[in-house]
């Protein structure tokens, strides 16, 4: 398993990705927008120029 990313806002451990129009950041529970606390761990969606990726490790 990889190294685990943090957060760019808080330093918590990511839950995943999310991309808005070509900038990009990894986020914990508490910053993560509610389209990608929506999705199971594992789970990608892509929104036009949206990309959200939830980890599979939580």
């Amino acid at each position: 398993m990889g190294e685990i990313e943090k957060c760019e806002y808080c330093g918590k451990d990511a839950i995943g990705l999310q991309s808005f129009e070509g900038s990009f950041a990894y986020v914990c529970e508490d910053h993560a927008d509610g389209l990608l606390r929506a999705l199971k761990p594992g789970e990608k969606k892509s929104y036009g120029v949206c990309y959200l990726e939830r980890y599979d490790n939580n």
